[in-house]
């Protein structure tokens, strides 16, 4: 098992180079000069060359790309003439030291270097490593209610077949799969924070931490957190729905459950100690895929709701033309699909010890 974690660790390598390399490029060959996102309009030549040389963009693309990928690897060198070394490590990287040195070069070993924000000039890192929390707790809490309440509600779907109760969870669930988030962020807004707000108490918009009338007394309000984390977990608790339903189906059919049930089990001890288990892998598949596209692809419903995640720095950086953000989170994105999709091909050789790879 670890010669294959390491070697999808290898694979993921690759795959973030080709993500850099594509990102890169992409924003390289986009209208907008950063010159003048960061000086304005009103810019003496002067002014505009000294700010294109501290930003790497006088020198050929190649070169550009090359610096790129020396910022963001954990391991970048540099030449130690004209303090090199110095300029780097106290005004760009974090937590930077030299290890060695090679001739005129110097190995430094640091963070991962975003760059800086041309509106703020803020580290990305920082603006992301704010966001990135409430990202993050909206996913975990959409993915566990959609897997709780879609394997429970699949799993009495299969139970009780061609029942009314399983012709409605499925009518239901076609139509969860077949609503847009944006849609659904507004409707369950309007109804639950504007229509119900005197029987809810929920507020239409709202981060993870409120603050008073006067902009004091910052604290913790998870309250803010059910609607848009309901609205997120809509379609995944669809999909999970339709796939425990359709597996547990399967595997009830199997010899092993018949012989099971033919000893006198009841049929819920058969599901949970049988069944459940050896139906997940479809279910497992889905979850992974969903959880990874809610981490990333949360925009309009924290847009929606005001949630201050990653989302929403996402679309402020669009608004602005603010590359070095729009690259960062791109980036960040990724490395986190890469990651869950190598924990997921581990629990995979847990749930099926014929898939198990040695």
């Amino acid at each position: 098992m670890l010669k294959y974690v390491l070697k999808r660790l290898f694979y993921g390598f690759w795959v973030l180079l080709g993500v850099i390399t594509l990102v890169f490029f992409l924003f390289n060959v986009l209208p907008g000069d950063p010159t003048k996102m960061l000086l304005g309009q009103r810019s003496d030549i002067a002014s505009v060359e000294a700010i294109r040389k501290d930003l790497g963009l006088d020198k050929p693309l190649y070169t550009q790309y090359i610096s790129y990928l020396n910022d963001l690897s954990p391991i970048s060198i540099h030449s130690k003439s004209e303090n090199s070394y110095w300029h780097y490590s106290e005004n760009k990287y974090i937590a930077s030291k030299p290890v060695f040195s090679v001739g005129k070069k110097i190995i430094i070993l640091k963070k991962p270097y975003l760059r800086r924000s041309y509106q703020s000039q803020r580290n990305v890192t920082s603006i992301l490593a704010e966001a990135f929390p409430q990202t993050a707790l909206l996913a975990v809490v959409a993915i566990l209610f959609s897997i709780l309440a879609g394997i429970t509600i699949g799993v009495l779907c299969a139970i009780y077949k061609d029942t009314w109760f399983d012709k409605i969870s499925l009518i239901v669930s076609v139509f969860g799969m077949a609503l847009p988030s944006f849609f659904a962020a507004i409707v369950i807004g309007w109804v639950f924070a504007f229509l119900l707000h005197e029987i809810t108490g929920l507020n239409m918009i709202g981060s993870m931490y409120t603050v008073d009338n006067f902009g004091e007394g910052e604290h913790l309000d998870l309250k803010n957190l059910i609607l848009p984390a309901i609205t997120l977990g809509i379609r995944p608790l669809a999909v999970v729905v339709e796939l425990t339903r359709s597996s547990v189906l399967e595997v009830l059919s199997q010899d092993y459950v018949r012989t099971a049930r033919a000893k006198g089990l009841s049929r819920f001890k058969v599901i949970f100690s049988h069944v459940l288990k050896n139906s997940m892998n479809p279910v497992v598949t889905a979850i992974s895929g969903w959880f990874a596209s809610l981490m990333a692809g949360a925009v309009f419903v924290e847009y929606i709701f005001d949630w201050k995640g990653v989302g929403i720095v996402i679309v402020n950086a669009l608004e602005k033309y603010d590359f070095p953000v729009l690259m960062g989170a791109l980036l960040f994105i990724s490395v986190i699909l890469v990651f869950i999709n190598i924990f997921v091909d581990i629990i995979y050789g847990w749930l099926d010890p014929k898939i198990r790879l040695s």
